[in-house]
């Protein structure tokens, strides 16, 4: 601490309050501080709540514009590879439909079908009845539908392969 240069007769007596240094109002600083501080808090805060306000803004009209459209395949029926020791052919019946980003994107692969077909009777006509066991088995089979139908029709895109019916027999 530093020593006080004060005078004994300038030391104020018992109950009296000592003389302020030069400079105070340091009641006044401290409010003018704490005034500052809650305008950028404020500023901050309201400026968060408009960007909030307009990133949700910006995801509803992307949900209202992205208006999805489900297209129906013709149902594919196919036999199986056979397997070592299998005596009759298995067959496959598939039913699925496609989803699709928006109305004109139906219009671009529909020409196109012809191509798509002759991927998946492809495709299906090399998998064992094995390959199709359990709900891994049908997930692969969707993610290799999707990938070669996307192949078929870029550069138009394919979200997704929905299965209406799936049929081992």
């Amino acid at each position: 601490m530093a020593a006080t240069t004060a005078k004994p007769d300038e030391l104020p007596a018992e109950g009296e309050e000592a003389p302020k240094a030069a400079g105070g109002g340091g009641k006044k600083k401290l409010i003018i501080i704490a005034a500052a501080a809650l305008l950028v808090l404020g500023g901050g805060g309201a400026g968060f709540y408009m960007w909030q306000k307009g990133k949700a803004a910006e995801a509803e009209k992307a949900q209202a514009k992205k208006k999805t459209v489900f297209f129906d395949l013709p149902e594919i029926t196919t036999n199986l590879a056979m397997q070592p020791g299998q005596e009759r052919p298995v067959f496959l019946k598939l039913k699925v439909a496609l989803e699709i980003e928006d109305q004109k994107m139906v219009a671009e692969i529909t020409p196109l079908m012809p191509r798509v077909m002759d991927n998946f009777q492809i495709f299906l006509r090399e998998l064992r009845p094995s390959d199709l066991e359990g709900s891994a088995g049908l997930y692969r089979l969707k993610e290799e539908l999707v990938r070669r139908i996307n192949a078929a029709v870029y550069p138009s895109r394919v979200e997704a392969i929905l299965f209406k019916d799936v049929l081992v027999q």
